[in-house]
């Protein structure tokens, strides 16, 4: 049953944060067995996947009615201890349970018709233009590519060549098929980046730019449809890609993440190769292509 509208909501401003904190819940409890959590199974008896709210209820230590509620999307006045409990029995993710915690307790603020241009400094333009033979790039808001160096344009494509509001990674994985020939681990990469997005829809529900995105997207895409209805949140941090460059090949690299200090809705995002390994040679190779590396890059992706 579809959520009411809520009061902190208004229509075509963004994301309605009581519909999101109830499917939120309702997710996490029904990917729960009781087996998981130390329960009796009473097998086909069961009339709802997961773990009932009753169930849950009872390992949060709250009563049925409040949690009840809650998962209704009524977070007005929850404490943080009840929110933990509620965590801890559903064995969310440290980034689950911030996501729990933005969509159940916002923090007071004015709104504001629209959310304001994200800006680079030029000290970080510098910066990213000094890095040498490492693709790098700053990624901001609703996963926005600001800023980025040549051998990120060399690996990824040249994002130059694409209108302002085209340079965003969930546009590029859901509604540019080329970028498919470029992530081996192509499943992976659209479920983590839904999950980026996700996590950026909990602390921004307001943002209509951002409210607009997944909108279009779960008009255009099916594939984003799905993922998006299963309510994964995770965290930009670090990890590894399988790439397939047209250029030079396959290519194993790692990432790392850096959220800004001044700006913690920006982060550098940087790829390097394990020293004397053939994505090292590649990454090497790639850089001594010049300019010339830049254009073969753009065209796969871009196509």
């Amino acid at each position: 049953m579809d959520a009411q509208p809520h009061p902190d909501h208004e229509p075509g401003t963004g994301l309605d944060r009581r519909a999101e904190l109830s499917e939120f819940l309702r997710t996490r409890r029904a990917r729960l067995k009781p087996e998981d959590v130390g329960l009796p199974d009473y097998g086909r008896h069961r009339r709802v996947p997961g773990l009932r709210r009753e169930e849950l209820a009872q390992l949060a230590g709250v009563s049925v009615a409040y949690y009840t509620r809650l998962e209704q999307g009524n977070g007005r006045n929850v404490s943080a201890e009840v929110l933990d409990s509620i965590a801890r029995a559903l064995r969310l993710t440290d980034a689950e349970h911030a996501h729990l915690t933005h969509l159940a307790k916002p923090k007071q603020h004015k709104k504001k018709p629209a959310a304001p241009t994200q800006h680079i400094r030029v000290a970080l333009r510098q910066l990213l233009d000094s890095i040498d033979g490492v693709p790098a790039y700053i990624v901001g808001r609703r996963s926005d590519i600001l800023a980025w160096n040549r051998m990120a344009a060399a690996l990824f494509g040249d994002w130059a060549e694409l209108p302002a509001q085209e340079r965003n990674w969930a546009r590029l994985v859901f509604l540019n098929p080329a970028y498919r020939e470029l992530f081996v681990e192509w499943d992976q990469k659209q479920s983590d980046m839904v999950s980026f997005l996700r996590m950026d829809a909990g602390c921004h529900p307001d943002d209509p730019r951002l409210s607009a995105l997944v909108g279009e997207l779960s008009l255009k895409s099916e594939e984003f449809r799905r993922l998006w209805a299963m309510h994964d949140v995770k965290e930009k941090s670090h990890g590894v890609k399988r790439l397939r460059h047209p250029l030079v090949g396959d290519l194993t690299l790692s990432f790392e993440g850096f959220r800004l200090i001044d700006d913690a809705e920006q982060s550098l995002i940087t790829y390097h190769a394990e020293p004397g390994s053939p994505s090292a040679e590649a990454l090497r190779l790639l850089a001594s292509w010049g300019r010339d590396a830049t254009h073969v890059g753009r065209t796969a992706p871009q196509a």
